[in-house]
């Protein structure tokens, strides 16, 4: 199952202290990056 845009924003709040991180969707799920590197990602909520 694919994970819900609702789920990555509240991740993406949780990490708003820390500068530089985004995160692009990819193939249902999010790939997240710190400063242009992968940290992590978002599978399956």
């Amino acid at each position: 199952m694919a994970s819900t845009k609702e789920y990555l924003d509240f991740v993406m709040e949780q990490l708003s202290e820390l500068d530089e991180v985004s995160s692009r969707a990819m193939m249902g799920e999010y790939i997240l990056y710190y400063r242009g590197k992968v940290f992590g990602g978002i599978y399956d909520e």
